[in-house]
């Protein structure tokens, strides 16, 4: 019977930008597991990191790498064998930007040395499906194995082998790819196919896979029904950490896993955890098939965890593709991680009494100590009793710090200066009277609280402090520019109103285990409490009806065919708005609109607000956590421009308008 190798799986927290953070981490675990492990897999570019903007232009960072690989490569000799991504440089070639060609790549080493790619010819192998969707532009920085070929002449398929490795006597055919190679089904080439007709005894998927809601559901389906293909088994092997672009902050959620010849899920590793996960071939199963011309069936190995390894392995069937506790964990362990990477552990959030606030003070409680958590409430006059008393409850159900800082004396100074004054040019020819009032007015209240109190006090604190905006309010821009929307991070961002709420009532029901958000903060009216016509106690508050617009505003952002107003008024008309949307049932559209024009003016005034002032504010806003398809920032790309409304739009709104006055008649 040919001895099968003890296979580990390194799910580690990549560090962007770090090769040698990440490069030491590699070589400790291949230092620990000398003698209890021969083979050990790391995820895709686990040395340089992977979400670096520009960086990778710089030929200083990409020696550094290069050299670390060769660290590592040079570390196999008298064992275990790895394969790890990593970035391979070709400084004989160039790429399509003039630079020395870069691949996103992999290297399998063993006996101190990096093994040559039967296909590429070179120490490393290459990816051949370079992702160019929502955060990721692998084209503009990589060469992938498709444009090698059409270079070459070859075929594509050449670069896809399975490289040989010689252990305990037997040639083992071992598969690997990187992360978008097993996601080929919206491609023309297929990697996986591919390698499946080169019969491959066990095949890595080395992967920088960020969380999104349902990924990991998502995941199993596609590489159970991959792991079917390969008719042998397949072992993922996902990054844990963060990464950003620069606007918006992605968490890694590992969950590394291994499926059987069946597609059926063997083995899971826990969420954001790092660990090693030891597998060993089950008794009575046979070993990994070997040898290139072996006839010998395929069957699906069974792995077993050793007793120190980390991963847990849940029922996978029982998982739902989205849910309240899977957000909160990946917006926690984002959160934390972001302020671990500031160097800072102090956090300032300006509480309102609302239910945004509130929300962000429970999730930063968490991992915040009491003494390092300080909620500040900084009302004007047109705050309620009501909402400063929230806020103060929240502070002491957190045994936080707390202070109240009123506005209305700074307010006055501002509008002292500005209020009511005339501007002119030096000659007295020009004259321009000011009036600080309605909106103006609100939003030089927020800009107070924010650009003054909020970045004052974090300063004089020694920390930072938080944006609690919403994806609702960031879709139409309904926030103050350097007021609420300010800060270090937007950890609510890339959540709609409704899912505020809940992820409120879970941190009370189940992450606290009682109310820390004080229960009326779930009751009272959303409001900003800028005028008098934002009177909480009189039910006055925001001008948004969240079961209604959350829905309307997910079709613009978040939908997978993105809607228009073409398409809600099309819906509208033709009596399926409310399937479309996938509206509550407490939504009664003809009571909110009771006139085709009343729907027709509320659609124009929030997407000329979405396509118009509101882009202005997202482009300037902190960055996001991520934890949608669709997160604003560098995922939600936009440019500056005006509202547009198509032409069928029009003849609808035309049609519509015509068809009310003729009922009217």
């Amino acid at each position: 019977m040919v001895s099968a190798p003890r296979i580990a799986l390194c799910q580690m927290r990549v560090h962007p930008g770090e090769p040698r953070r990440n490069a030491e981490a590699v070589l400790a675990v291949i230092e620990a597991h000398r003698g209890r492990a021969d083979l050990i897999a790391f995820p895709e570019m686990c040395v340089p990191g992977y979400l670096l903007g520009d960086t990778w232009e710089r030929a200083a960072f990409l020696n550094d790498c290069g050299q670390w690989n060769q660290r590592i490569a040079a570390a196999t000799a008298g064992g275990p064998a790895v394969v790890f991504g990593t970035v391979a440089v070709d400084r004989g070639a160039r790429g399509e930007d003039g630079r020395p060609r870069k691949y996103n790549a992999w290297i399998f080493a063993a006996d101190g040395r990096a093994l040559e790619h039967p296909g590429t010819g070179r120490p490393y192998g290459i990816k051949t499906l370079l992702p160019n969707y929502r955060e990721f532009e692998d084209t503009r920085h990589f060469y992938d194995a498709r444009r090698l070929a059409l270079e070459t002449g070859r075929d594509w398929r050449d670069y896809i082998e399975p490289i040989p490795w010689e252990f305990a006597g037997a040639r083992h055919r071992v598969g690997v790819m990187l992360c978008e190679d097993a996601w080929e089904d919206d491609y023309v080439q297929k990697p996986v196919e591919a390698l499946a007709a080169k019969n491959p005894d066990f095949t890595f998927n080395l992967s920088a896979s960020p969380f999104t809601r349902g990924k990991n559901d998502k995941r199993n389906r596609v590489f159970g029904a991959k792991a079917r293909l390969l008719g042998s088994p397949l072992l993922y092997v996902n990054a844990v950490g963060i990464q950003n672009n620069g606007k918006t902050l992605y968490t890694f959620d590992g969950q590394s896993t291994v499926y059987g010849a069946d597609g059926a899920v063997l083995q899971e590793m826990a969420a954001y955890e790092e660990g090693v996960s030891i597998l060993e071939p089950g008794l009575g199963l046979g070993g990994w098939r070997s040898g290139a011309g072996s006839q010998a069936a395929r069957t699906s190995a069974e792995f077993a965890l050793t007793p120190n390894s980390q991963p847990k392995a849940p029922n996978i069937s029982r998982i739902a593709p989205f849910s309240i506790p899977e957000a909160h964990r990946a917006i926690r362990y984002g959160a934390e991680k972001f302020l671990e990477s500031t160097g800072l552990r102090k956090v300032v959030i300006g509480v309102s009494g609302g239910v945004d606030s509130a929300v962000s003070a429970a999730l930063f409680a968490e991992f915040v100590k009491p003494e390092d958590l300080l909620l500040v409430n900084m009302p004007s006059r047109f705050n309620s009793a009501t909402t400063r008393g929230l806020a103060k409850a929240l502070a002491a159900n957190l045994g936080c710090l707390y202070a109240e800082l009123p506005i209305e004396d700074s307010l006055k100074v501002t509008m002292g200066q500005i209020g009511d004054w005339e501007v002119s040019s030096v000659n007295g020819s020009l004259r321009v009277p000011l009036r600080l009032e309605g909106v103006a007015f609100e939003n030089t209240q927020a800009r107070d609280r924010g650009g003054r109190l909020l970045a004052a006090l974090a300063a004089s604190f020694g920390g930072v402090f938080t944006c609690n905006i919403n994806k609702a309010e960031s879709t139409p821009g309904f926030g103050t520019l350097y007021g609420d929307i300010a800060g270090f991070l937007s950890p609510l961002g890339d959540l709609w109103k409704h899912e505020v709420y809940a992820l409120g009532r879970h941190l009370n029901d189940v992450v606290h285990g009682r109310e820390v958000i004080p229960n009326d903060v779930f009751e009272i009216v959303p409001s900003p409490e800028l005028s008098a016509d934002h009177a909480v106690d009189e039910g006055k508050g925001d001008p948004m009806y969240y079961p209604y617009h959350d829905r309307l505003f997910y079709s613009w952002v978040q939908r997978w065919d993105r809607a228009t107003p073409e398409e809600n008024l099309a819906w509208y008309l033709d009596g399926t708005l409310a399937k479309e949307l996938q509206l509550p049932h407490e939504v009664d559209l003809k009571k909110l609109f009771p006139r085709p024009k009343d729907f027709i003016a509320d659609l124009e005034r929030w997407w000329s607000l979405y396509m118009g002032a509101g882009v202005v504010k997202r482009v300037q806003a902190p960055p996001v956590l991520a934890v949608s398809s669709r997160a604003f920032g560098y995922d939600h790309r936009e440019y500056l421009g005006k509202p547009v409304y198509t032409e069928r739009y029009q003849e609808l709104k035309k049609k519509a308008l015509a068809d009310e006055l003729l009922k009217k008649a």
